[in-house]
């Protein structure tokens, strides 16, 4: 491959990682603490692999190694996130170390790759084209999902055939959430396959406590806020645009929340207090224009406005309108299909409750048309393609208008849309996703000398200098609850959502009236992969106040 200059100085980056880990290691383990949702369920469909400790890792002496090699094969499941290839290196590098002779096998394009048997050997000259690069390009990724007895013994032939003893499935929750039905399949029938994952989503509600946070969202975040940033310079300078800018975040506004840290805009909307306080569109409207208002009232037209990507399933009423939706979609798409488009609205109105059928009703076109489009292979509505911030950007100029005519608003309102979201998905990792992210995948290697299936690698205490990180892994059981998926009650991994009592939000309810009215805006610039520690190493502003209560300026 042709490189850039940032890949070749990349090329000499030696990720850090936990004292922990280096040399031969002891493993500690403790008593699980599995949440109280849905346990009883949890627990029957996944007898094999429930109830197992916690573990860390501590360092030791002795020779490290085992007596025969270690073969594994690994999968990058979903989309994209930053540091993808430092979990495979650090993978590599870890049964490597393990035995000399052990072979790391890359499944192509996702789980497909395991059903379908498409796969290539992952050597030392491969692993180090990609060492601290973004992107999933070693091997594609994809979306299959691993769910069928079928998909789970196609796997296992290929697996056999070289002679695999375990499966690295890197992913988010429904990612992971297969690795531990396929861990317990396993397990159940003595295949002598173990399987565990690695927690990855830049969306960043794939943690919980043993899970500080999930891999990519460090860049992701802050290759947004640069963006934010260079937008709110253009904005104060020409003075004379609203920017309404959406972000990934389809089940949490982590992102929305983390990037409003750093850059301070005039507003964000945080979709977990919108449904806390049973908000609905109108009051999100009021509220943005009454910030507008405000701003005109100093000669200030002009602002940023943040949106997380999956705000509209978090209002109430267009929450309950989605979750009906998606059960009749799941049993009834053939026959949507069949409808002319010019009829499917009709079509959609017709067979809702009335409550939801009105709300429907209300919708543009546009947004009502979106609600409807294929689902993603979760049975989910695809937020992503919910024009959100031109919804919100056309209903605030309708509000100002009819302020105007009354004599409430005298300013002048003109709005720009963004939407932030691959942008972010490939960008090089940061030093913290980069030294994170090796550390996941060499964890995974001892969890895997371990003798460990069904957990999640976890690397903790990361604020902290990385030769102080705590590497050790946890029962994916644990993160288990049920939910209503395709009309049916499945397990899945829990999401993690912003916390309104949690110190991130707190600090930023403390200061945003103060960033709605005043230009305090933040221009963070590119991430920084060569200088000083203190600005290159900085974890996430939402990571800082989780664990310190403070934020590094």
């Amino acid at each position: 491959m042709t490189k850039s200059a940032l890949q070749i100085a990349r090329a000499s980056y030696v990720p850090k990682m936990p004292e922990g880990l280096k040399g031969n290691v002891n493993i500690e383990e403790g008593a699980a603490t599995e949440s109280v949702l849905d346990q009883e369920e949890i627990q029957k469909l996944f007898p094999h692999t429930y109830g197992m400790p916690i573990v860390q890792f501590t360092q030791a002496t002795g020779e490290t190694g085992v007596s025969a090699p270690v073969n594994v094969g690994v999968i990058l499941s979903g989309g994209q996130a930053p540091g993808g290839h430092n979990v495979i290196a650090g993978i590599f590098d870890g049964i490597k170390r393990l035995h000399s002779d052990s072979k790391l096998y890359g499944f192509i394009l996702g789980p497909d790759g395991l059903v379908k048997h498409t796969y290539k050997e992952l050597t030392a000259d491969i692993i180090d084209e990609y060492r601290n690069t973004g992107g999933f390009d070693i091997i594609g990724s994809g979306r299959t999902k691993l769910e069928t007895k079928e998909q789970f013994d196609l796997g296992l032939e290929i697996l056999k055939k070289l002679d695999i003893k375990a499966l690295v499935i890197i992913g988010g929750d429904d990612s992971n959430t297969n690795a531990c039905v396929l861990a317990e399949y396993y397990a159940s029938i003595n295949a002598g396959v173990q399987v565990i994952g690695c927690p990855k989503t830049i969306d960043g509600d794939l943690k919980n406590g043993q899970i500080e946070t999930s891999f990519g969202f460090d860049t992701a975040c802050k290759v947004y806020s640069e963006l934010i940033g260079n937008i709110q310079r253009d904005c104060n300078s020409a003075r004379k645009y609203w920017h309404f800018i959406k972000v990934m975040g389809r089940s949490a506004s982590h992102i929305a929340l983390e990037c409003a840290l750093q850059t301070q805009p005039n507003i964000c909307i945080i979709s977990e207090e919108v449904a806390a306080k049973e908000q609905s569109l109108d009051d999100i409207i009021d509220y943005i224009a009454g910030v507008i208002t405000q701003r005109a009232e100093k000669g200030l037209n002009f602002g940023t406005v943040i949106i997380p990507e999956g705000l509209i399933e978090f209002i109430p009423a267009m929450k309950k309108l989605i979750h009906e939706l998606n059960d009749f979609l799941a049993h009834n798409q053939e026959e949507f299909n069949l409808v002319r488009r010019s009829g499917q609205r009709d079509y959609i109105i017709s067979k809702l409750s009335r409550e939801n059928a009105d709300i429907y009703a209300s919708l543009p076109e546009t947004v009502a048309r979106q609600l409807t489009l294929d689902r993603d292979p979760h049975g989910n509505v695809q937020v992503s393609l919910i024009e959100t911030e031109k919804l919100l950007a056309e209903m605030v100029k309708k509000r100002l208008d009819i302020w105007t005519k009354e004599g409430r608003y005298k300013g002048k309102f003109s709005s720009i849309t963004h939407f932030f979201g691959y942008e972010g998905r490939c960008a090089a990792p940061s030093n913290y996703d980069a030294d994170y992210c090796y550390s996941l995948g060499y964890t995974a290697s001892m969890l895997i000398a371990a003798g460990k299936t069904g957990y999640m690698s976890s690397v903790r205490n990361t604020t902290a200098p990385a030769k102080d990180w705590i590497a050790g892994g946890v029962p994916i059981t644990m993160m288990m609850n049920m939910e209503r998926r395709h009309g049916e009650m499945k397990p899945v991994i829990q999401k993690a959502l912003v916390e309104l009592e949690g110190a991130p939000f707190k600090y930023f309810e403390n200061q945003r009236d103060q960033w709605a009215i005043e230009t305090d805006y933040v221009y963070p610039g590119p991430i920084q992969y060569f200088g000083p520690t203190e600005v290159c190493d900085q974890p996430s502003k939402t990571l800082q106040l989780e664990q310190n209560g403070t934020i590094k300026l």
